[in-house]
């Protein structure tokens, strides 16, 4: 039996629900992501006395990597929406002993504070802009010309197979809302020549995109088919899909994960391919 999901999707509130969920699951969901998180830190290749911020910073994982990579010489500022977020990466870096890093709450479409750095980096932090140009354009402001931007951001959901079969599964059970292009969401930016466009309308030239595909370990690393299927559930907006469905509904699509996740299982998790651009571009001045 098919089932109606609210036909439009809020906006996922980073500053609020959204951001209180990925703080619970820190850890696992970082692991999720890390693969392509490192190939875009190796690409971004920081160097001794940058100052650099970091957008939608998250926990502050990324943040931290800079700081040292950039070394005292240089300075990180990370900036996060969620207040819950930003005070988990303040508190991780006191606790590691990282002192050229500070963290600050704030939207990344108005921020101006301690312009110009000398490089942005996001991963996975663009993508929820209400008004991406208008985001993008002052992201160009933040950086000194000639200044750097790298930034990660998901390909097409259909290239990505841990979320195309999980949605899959969704719609034999759910009636879905129908997706509309462009608009703020984890797949907001899988079209490179959108990205080209607003890199190009707000300033930004020489920008170069790069296709990474690999693997991820969905649920984070070690996490059985159990345990990967209640993160989804918990952390990640497919709850949200399922929240009218009925509790009959949610335990079917719960089992149906688990099924399609034992059939990745690996010795580290639940290994499923993924694909993602690594942007580049030089801010014009």
């Amino acid at each position: 039996m098919t089932t109606h999901a609210p036909t439009e999707l809020a906006a996922e509130d980073w500053a609020g629900e959204m951001g209180e969920r990925w703080l619970r699951h820190l850890e696992r969901l970082e692991g999720m992501i890390a693969t392509v998180g490192r190939a875009l830190m190796e690409h971004a290749a920081h160097r001794p006395g940058e100052r650099v911020i970091d957008v939608g910073c998250g926990g502050g994982a990324t943040s931290i990597d800079i700081a040292r990579r950039v070394g005292n010489g240089g300075s990180v500022l990370g900036v996060d929406i969620s207040p819950a977020l930003i005070g988990a990466a303040q508190r991780r870096a006191r606790d590691a002993g990282v002192t050229n890093v500070a963290f600050q709450c704030a939207d990344a479409a108005t921020f101006a504070a301690g312009a110009p750095f000398d490089r942005l980096f996001s991963r996975f932090g663009l993508m929820f802009f209400p008004h991406a140009q208008s985001a993008f354009a002052n992201l160009h402001r933040l950086l000194r010309p000639r200044g750097r931007a790298d930034f990660s951001v998901w390909a097409p959901a259909r290239e990505n197979a841990w979320i195309a079969q999980m949605m899959q599964i969704l719609a034999r059970h759910v009636e879905l809302p129908r997706p509309e292009p462009r608009s703020p969401g984890p797949f907001a930016l899988d079209d490179p020549n959108y990205v080209r466009e607003l890199l190009a309308g707000a300033g930004f030239r020489s920008s170069d995109i790069v296709p990474w595909q690999g693997d991820q370990l969905v649920g984070g690393p070690g996490a059985t088919p159990a345990a990967a299927a209640d993160l989804l559930f918990e952390a990640m907006s497919l709850g949200r899909q399922l929240q009218h469905a009925g509790s009959a509904v949610q335990q079917q699509v719960r089992a149906e994960l688990i099924e399609l996740f034992s059939r990745h299982r690996s010795p580290e998790g639940i290994r499923m391919s993924a694909s993602a651009f690594l942007v580049s571009a030089e801010a014009g001045g």
